[in-house]
């Protein structure tokens, strides 16, 4: 996603890609496959929409907040609202799968910090944007796609389709889609993949907490 304050959304990829987020599920673990429950649109929405009062909370305050102040305001809903163990071990599929207990904690921990700070560094103002959200269907794999809009004065709104599951805290997302096409978990994945082949899992860590750094200063 860009910054939604200012530069319009880049499609870099296609429709397509929502087959390839498709693909993606199909590997998720027999934890999450669970039956959803007859109210799980409803869930799936209640997520979404206090996710985006926090988001909305915290552009209003950008004026009087530094990045750092807007990480520690995210922190704890970020982690709540996302399965960022799960995004990150989809996004680098076998170098996770290979990867030990103690380097699946580091990188897990690593995307967390760097999916904070990103999020903190994206909404950094506020000109009368709101969020809206426009219905629920089901997807494949047992997830729920919540699709809203950001809306934005003089200008036209900005598509957005969380993938949601369940998970054992309650419904999560797995996945965000942009302008109809552009899948951030497909985005992830395609951005760390020569970084992996060339050093691993211990050189994505490396680049995620440079990132961050960069970033928020933490």
């Amino acid at each position: 996603m860009s910054d939604y304050k200012d530069k319009p959304v880049r499609k870099l990829f296609t429709g397509a890609i929502s087959c390839l987020v498709a693909g993606l599920l199909c590997i998720l673990p027999a934890a999450y496959a669970s039956d959803t429950v007859g109210n799980a649109p409803k869930q799936a929405r209640a997520t979404i929409d206090q996710f985006h009062a926090s988001l909305l909370g915290v552009m209003k305050q950008a004026d009087d907040t530094t990045v750092a102040d807007r990480y520690k305001i995210l922190e704890p809903e970020i982690s709540q609202r996302f399965d960022l163990r799960l995004m990150i071990a989809l996004a680098t599929g076998k170098y996770w799968r290979k990867a030990t207990k103690e380097a699946r904690s580091r990188l897990a921990e690593a995307f967390r910090r760097f999916s904070i700070a990103t999020y903190a560094t994206r909404f950094s103002g506020y000109s009368g944007q709101s969020f809206e959200t426009l219905g629920v269907s089901t997807g494949p794999r047992k997830t729920e796609l919540v699709s809203t809009e950001i809306k934005r004065p003089n200008d036209t709104p900005v598509a957005l389709t969380y993938v949601t599951r369940v998970a054992p805290m309650g419904w999560r997302i797995v996945d965000v889609l942009v302008d109809d096409g552009i899948s951030e978990l497909a985005v992830r994945r395609s951005e760390y993949r020569s970084i992996l082949k060339s050093d691993g899992i211990e050189g994505l860590i490396r680049l995620l907490d440079k990132k961050t750094q960069l970033l928020v200063g933490q």
